[in-house]
Formats: C-alpha cells, sequence, structure tokens
C-alpha cells in the first residue's frame, strides 16, 4: 500500500474542499511539501519523486488561483482539473520512459530486480492502468458536473478511480510474475 501515500495530498483535497476549494488546495499543497522534503531527507533522489514533484506543481498553481479567484467557476471542476492533472502526469512519465511507479515499486522490491525486463514492464503496465484511470475518471467527472448529479456521485467517482487502480496495482505484479514462471 505504500503507492497509495503519494495520493495522501489528494484525497486529503477532496475531504478538505468541502470546506472551500481554496483550503483543500492549501492543505494538498503542504501535505505534498511535507511528504516530498521527507523523503528527500531520508535520501530518496527526486527521480523517484516524480508525482510528489508533479502533486505540489499543480497545488502550488491552484492554491495561488484559488486564493485570487475563490468564486471561480473552476471550483466546479476541480475534481476534473486534478485527475487531469495525475493523468497528464502519468502519461507524461511514460512517454519520457519513467513510469511514476518505479520509485514507489522500489521502496517494495529487491535491488537485485530493480534493472530486470519483468520489473519494468509491470511498472509500465501499472503506470498505464493508472494513467487510464485518472483519464476515464475525469471524463466521467466532466459529465457528472455538466449534469449537476452532485458531491454524492462526484464522490463515488473519484473514489472509485483510485479504487480500481489500487485494487489493479496490488494484483496485477504477482500476476505477471506467475505468468513468466508458466511459460
Amino acid at each position: 500500500m505504500n503507492y497509495l501515500r503519494g495520493f495522501i495530498p489528494w484525497i486529503a483535497f477532496a475531504v478538505v474542499s468541502s470546506a472551500g476549494w481554496q483550503w483543500g488546495a492549501l492543505t494538498g499543497l503542504v501535505l505534498g511539501a511535507w511528504l516530498l522534503v521527507n523523503d528527500r531527507q531520508a535520501g530518496e533522489s527526486a527521480g523517484a519523486k516524480i508525482l510528489e514533484i508533479s502533486t505540489v506543481a499543480y497545488f502550488a498553481a491552484l492554491t495561488a488561483f484559488a486564493f485570487a479567484r475563490p468564486d471561480s467557476g473552476l471550483q466546479d471542476y476541480s475534481g476534473t482539473l486534478s485527475f487531469g492533472w495525475l493523468a497528464v502526469t502519468a502519461w507524461a512519465t511514460l512517454a519520457v520512459g519513467r513510469p511514476f511507479t518505479i520509485g514507489i515499486a522500489r521502496k517494495q522490491a529487491p535491488r537485485e530486480v530493480w534493472h530486470t525486463p519483468l520489473f519494468r514492464r509491470i511498472n509500465v503496465v501499472i503506470t498505464a492502468f493508472w494513467a487510464a484511470s485518472f483519464t476515464v475518471t475525469a471524463a466521467v467527472l466532466v459529465a457528472v458536473y455538466a449534469n449537476d448529479l452532485g458531491s454524492g456521485v462526484s464522490t463515488a467517482v473519484q473514489v472509485a478511480g483510485f479504487a480500481v487502480a489500487a485494487v489493479f496495482t496490488a494484483r496485477y505484479p504477482e500476476r505477471a510474475r506467475a505468468r513468466i514462471t508458466k511459460a
């Protein structure tokens, strides 16, 4: 469940935003910066913290905008913006050949597997699944907001967007390793 740690700022943003999107954004920024600083002080490389760096950049921009324009209509689409940003981040890490899940997986996997083709392939697939999940969730949220389906539906969609990808991430590596050993 180590991979969920990087999403704490996003989850906190979703929860705190009910008190005002600017406070949710500030909470996400503070938590994201705190996690990033702690990890860097623990010796983790910046390259392994792609998600965290992207999180801090997003919440810094959103916080500034949300406090400058607290009544902006964009607040109604903050979930879509968040999932859209996560999707762009995940797809970009794949495009540059550095899937964001590799840094997370290295915390859990033995060092001797880090440079194997299977380890890389598993992380490409998992990152692609997260990217697709973020993309689909953002698109569904556009429809939810456009049809004014309410915060209950929005929350359920967002939870499902994370939960489906989290379950896949927990189960896929073992299945992929089992397929290789059978071959």
